[in-house]
Formats: structure tokens, C-alpha cells, sequence
């Protein structure tokens, strides 16, 4: 075997076109997070990003994207804001996983949306976990019988909020793969309240992370886009959703919705119009990502599995990197596997953020101004 790495934008299109033969070819791969288009926009906007060229006997059987940070500590691609990573290669490929972050100049790798079962990664898994789908693959009829059968009481609730926010703010109408930049910010805006309201970091805070979303709403492509969803009452934007799609899948990735309606639940209402056009759109799924809120629980008809874990080699930054790691990841496991705990946590977060926020508008005298003069 011979590795070889290079930056994204150094992949000629003899080698992009073999990333998109061995995605294809995989079903495990079928994941736009995976996807040679989302590489290359990473590589675009962050000079940190990399990817193994596998070669065995002169034909590229694997690529390996990834994150090289200083002193060598490697990150999935994209880190924090995908939910899903791994090695898109043959099927059964199983390289020694140590090798492979000698050839990469890495001296440690974290992962914790692994596909799940990749050979070179496998000895290396801490845990494997759920990731909640909406299985399309039946038809949204088949899918829509199984979410009423499961929670008929959560069901027939977000319909009868959803005739009532009608009738009150005028017509629902959703909206499928929208190319409006515009409707793009207003959903930001949302989700940049939503991050600050809460507690969390904003992630549109960053530039480069306001640009990758514009690059990927710009994609379009028969295995790869970006899609931009939004549910309106009468021509009121109250929820939407931007997320990532390749042939068959769509992955979510920032849904969020105007507070000023939270009381007709209009993001749950937005997935179930969402998972209806996505089927009509020829998906075969919706892949919600692990972890997190409990209405996945009840939209969820089956499960994906991806894994946790950590690879190393013998060194003082690998040493100094699992003490400041694993006591972090371990309290994270132990928050998401306890409900009570969660939502503990959410509720502090969520108090954080209202402190912050109060403090913020006193400084300027009661003025909040939202991001990119949106809203």
C-alpha cells in the first residue's frame, strides 16, 4: 500500500471521479458529510484539511479526509459541524489505523461519527451509538403510518396545532430546496438567537462557516446539493431547515424556527412536511444525526450506527491530549444517556443564555441588532 497526502483542491479529476465510484458503491458511504464536494469546499475555506490518497498496486483504492491541527492532532473533517465521518475506500479495506496516522502526520485522532464497523477503525471503537432516520424507502405513506402507529398522541397533537396556526396566521405551505439566499439568512438569524438563547456558541459567528453554507446552497448536482427548506403561514417564514443531500439521503444539519410561533410547534411540523417531500423527491431517507432532542425519538422508523473512539501513538501531545479529552467526553456519554440529565443541562444552558443576553442589551442601552441586518 502507498499513502499519499495532499490538499483537496490538489485532487485531479481522475481521482475525484474514483471518490465518487467508491461512495456510490458502498451504501454505508451514502452520507453527503463523505461526499468529494464537501471535501473540497472544506479545503477551500480551511488550509488545515487533508486527505490520505490509498493506493495498492498503482489503483486508489481509499481516501482519507481529515483535520491537521498543530502538533499534529488530526480531527474528522469538519469537525464539530458534521455528523458523519470515516474512510471511503473498497469494501472491507483494513489498514493498520497507527500507519495510517504516521502517514498522515498525525499523532492522535478523536472520532465520534465514524460509519460504523470500517475495518481500519473497528479495534479502535470506544462505543457505537444510534443515529435516528426517517426510512423513506417505502414511501412517505408506508413512513407516516409508522410515526402514527408509534406516537398516535405526539401525532395527532403537531396536526391539530398545525390547522390551528393556519387558521390563525394563514395558509401552510412548505417550500422544497429553495435558492433564495435571502430565505437562507433569515434561517441563520434564527439559528444564531437559538445558539446565543441557549447558552451554546454561535457558529455563525464564524465567516468561513457563513461561507461553506453559502457554497453548499450553491451545489447542485444529481449526488450532491444543498437543500433549503422553510415552512410559511400565509407569507410569514416561521420554520426551515438547511442541510446536505446526495442521491438518496438527505442529512440534517441547522433546522430552526421563529420563537415568536414555538407554541404551534412549527419545527416538528416542519420535519413531517420535509420527510413528504423528500420521498416525493426520490429519497430514500432523512439521517437526523445522533443524540439530542426527544422528538427524533418519536419521528425516528429506524437507526443508522455511528462510532466513538480514539486512535494514538506513542507520544507527549497524544499523552497530554487524552488528559484533556476523555474526562470531557466521558461526562458528554454520561449526559445523553440519561434524559433527566439532559434536559438538567439544557435548563442551565438555557439560563446562561438569558443572562448573557440581558447583559448584552444593557450594554447597548436595550438596541439588539440582529446578524447580517436580516429580520
Amino acid at each position: 500500500m502507498n499513502i499519499v497526502v495532499v490538499r483537496p483542491g490538489d485532487l485531479g479529476e481522475s481521482e475525484i471521479t474514483r471518490w465518487r465510484e467508491l461512495q456510490g458503491a458502498d451504501p454505508s458511504l451514502d452520507n453527503p458529510f463523505l461526499s468529494v464536494e464537501f471535501a473540497l469546499a472544506m479545503g477551500r475555506l480551511r488550509d488545515y484539511v487533508r486527505v490520505a490518497v490509498i493506493q495498492d498496486g498503482g489503483k486508489i483504492v481509499g481516501f482519507f479526509p481529515y483535520e491537521r491541527h498543530n502538533f499534529g492532532i488530526g480531527k474528522p473533517l469538519g469537525g464539530f459541524l458534521t455528523t458523519c465521518h470515516g474512510l471511503i475506500s473498497v469494501p472491507g479495506l483494513k489498514l493498520d489505523a497507527r500507519t495510517l496516522l504516521r502517514a498522515c502526520r498525525l499523532s492522535v485522532f478523536d472520532f465520534d461519527h465514524m460509519v460504523a464497523g470500517q475495518p481500519t477503525f473497528a479495534a479502535h471503537q470506544s462505543d457505537v451509538r444510534p443515529a435516528p432516520v426517517m426510512d423513506l424507502s417505502s414511501g412517505f405513506d408506508f413512513y407516516i403510518d409508522q410515526v402514527k402507529t408509534n406516537s398516535p398522541k405526539n401525532y395527532k397533537t403537531v396536526r391539530y396545532k398545525e390547522r390551528k396556526f393556519g387558521r390563525e396566521h394563514g395558509e401552510i405551505r412548505f417550500e422544497w430546496d429553495s435558492a433564495d439566499a435571502g430565505t437562507l439568512r433569515t434561517l441563520m438569524n434564527w439559528k444564531s438567537d437559538q445558539y446565543r438563547r441557549t447558552g451554546r456558541v454561535d457558529r455563525f459567528a464564524q465567516p468561513w462557516i457563513v461561507r461553506l453554507l453559502d457554497e453548499m446552497h450553491a451545489e447542485r448536482s444529481e449526488t450532491f446539493s444543498g437543500v433549503l427548506t422553510m415552512v410559511y403561514a400565509g407569507d410569514t417564514p416561521v420554520a426551515g431547515h438547511f442541510g446536505l443531500r446526495t442521491a438518496h439521503t438527505l442529512v440534517g444539519w441547522f433546522p430552526a424556527y421563529d420563537i415568536e410561533f414555538a407554541r404551534y410547534s412549527p419545527g416538528i411540523m416542519h420535519h413531517l412536511h420535509m420527510a413528504e417531500h423528500a420521498a416525493n423527491a426520490g429519497l430514500r431517507q432523512v439521517d437526523m444525526g445522533k443524540g439530542g432532542r426527544e422528538y427524533k425519538g418519536w419521528l425516528k422508523s429506524g437507526d443508522l450506527f455511528v462510532a466513538e473512539g480514539r486512535i494514538s501513538r506513542p507520544s507527549p501531545t497524544a499523552a497530554v491530549h487524552w488528559m484533556g479529552r476523555t474526562p470531557v467526553n466521558k461526562a458528554r456519554t454520561i449526559v445523553t444517556d440519561r434524559p433527566h440529565l439532559y434536559r438538567l443541562a439544557d435548563r442551565v444552558l438555557k439560563g446562561f443564555g438569558r443572562m448573557r443576553t440581558s447583559a448584552q442589551n444593557q450594554s447597548a442601552s436595550g438596541v439588539v441588532k440582529e446578524p447580517w441586518g436580516v429580520g
